[in-house]
């Protein structure tokens, strides 16, 4: 049986307009009136596509955008942490230059302020992409967040660095097979091997 995994980035929500980072599952942030419409165009997209599970994160943005696309469409729906943003610690809330800032000065394998590194996030997406295969759903819409899309994606595509400048924009569709995401997968936990090990070798290595 052919399975397909159908990845989009939620659609713009108020932090996104604002530029600022919300990474906290507790903070309700919805979405924009812009996020709304780019929702009702996703959801026009899926309509010929009988979609068996809806996965989203705990964030409210991707929730969101679940509801306004499927439109009370009878889908079976899961929320699956390991997909969520990444956990900013004391920079939740902070200007995205901010967070960008203090990653640039910092390893992959670093954590922010009483938050998470990299490491920990490719981690556990990888544990989350299994537990997708793990399950029987022929096809599976997943909505997370733009830096859980271009890390699944590059492993998925083998690493090709023709995606570390490409944009992911809210609410733009990502076709996978099943092949593709146990590549991703197995990738990505390697990748998480390497920095561990780079980290270790070179404590003083900036990305």
């Amino acid at each position: 049986m052919l399975r397909l995994f159908v990845f989009a980035r939620h659609a713009e929500s108020v932090a996104n307009a604002a530029g600022v980072l919300n990474t906290d599952p507790s903070q309700s942030v919805p979405l924009t009136a812009r996020g709304r419409q780019q929702a009702r165009a996703l959801g026009a997209q899926l309509a010929g596509l009988q979609i068996d599970l809806a996965v989203g994160t705990r964030l409210f943005r991707t929730q969101q955008t679940i509801n306004v696309a499927l439109d009370g469409r009878p889908v079976p729906a899961l929320i699956e942490p390991g997909f969520d943003e990444i956990r900013a610690g004391d920079l939740d809330g902070a200007r995205i230059g901010a967070y960008r800032s203090w990653m640039d000065q910092h390893t992959a394998g670093d954590r922010l302020p009483h938050g998470e590194s990299i490491d920990d996030v490719l981690r556990r997406y990888a544990h989350a992409l299994q537990r997708l295969l793990d399950r029987k759903e022929k096809v599976t819409l997943v909505v997370t967040h733009e830096m859980a899309l271009r890390y699944i994606a590059e492993a998925a595509a083998a690493g090709s660095t023709d995606l570390n400048e490409k944009a992911f924009p809210n609410a733009a569709l990502y076709l996978f097979d099943e092949p593709a995401i146990r590549r991703a997968a197995t990738s990505l936990t390697a990748l998480t091997l390497t920095i561990k090990s780079a980290t270790t070798a070179d404590p003083g290595h900036r990305r």
